[in-house]
């Protein structure tokens, strides 16, 4: 049986901190680690209890959750963090991703929705709530893709299959190539494109047509 998925839960808000602990309590397959009351201690709970999903929240005394964000994954790339908020701004949700979160949850979202969203960004992939969703996608926040698409064929069914949400482990099952070729075209696609979140692949590639 796979082990449960270590979470540590970030709010200055005592009582959201209990109810969302309350709310995954009896998940099986998520356990809560810890928790922290604000971003500098989030940076220091993450290094010290080394969850695999952390859930986030934006707006906190001391450290917000965007710099402790860009903190957490410049000392672990690998950290998956996810925003629960109120915040539905564009403004919130594009600073958050350009800080290395794989998603962005309203506070509001149901326990069912919730679980969801970790189990997502545990396997690499992005999760934004319906709402959220709605704001980055019919909104223009990337410039038209031009007719000079810059990607080799390959590297746009790479592109296809992340920006839909599946891990490079998956999307390597799905194309017949190795982990280390879907990396390495991952690599190429954010350099060619100028893009540096799984997030903005997603709205190149929904500007781009390969995705609807």
């Amino acid at each position: 049986m796979d082990e449960s998925i270590k979470v540590v839960l970030v709010d200055d808000h005592q009582v959201v901190l209990d109810g969302f602990s309350a709310r995954l309590e009896w998940e099986v397959g998520i356990d809560v680690i810890g928790t922290a009351s604000n971003g500098l201690e989030a940076v220091d709970t993450v290094a010290r209890l080394k969850p695999d999903v952390i859930l986030m929240d934006i707006s906190m005394p001391i450290m917000n959750g965007i710099e402790a964000t860009k903190l957490i994954r410049e000392s672990n790339p690998e950290a998956k963090i996810l925003m629960l908020t109120m915040h539905d701004k564009r403004e919130y949700i594009m600073e958050v991703m350009q800080a290395g979160a794989l998603g962005y949850m309203l506070k509001e979202i149901s326990a069912e929705k919730m679980v969801q969203a970790i189990k997502t960004v545990h396997q690499g992939a992005t999760y934004f709530c319906e709402s959220v969703a709605q704001t980055l996608f019919t909104q223009e926040v990337i410039p038209k893709v031009s007719k000079s698409n810059p990607l080799s064929r390959r590297e746009e069914a790479v592109l296809k299959f992340v920006a839909q949400g599946h891990s490079s482990k998956k999307v390597a099952s799905l194309l017949n190539i190795s982990y280390r070729t879907v990396e390495t075209h991952r690599q190429n696609i954010k350099h060619k494109l100028d893009i540096h979140s799984t997030a903005e692949l997603a709205k190149y590639a929904l500007e781009a047509g390969l995705i609807e």
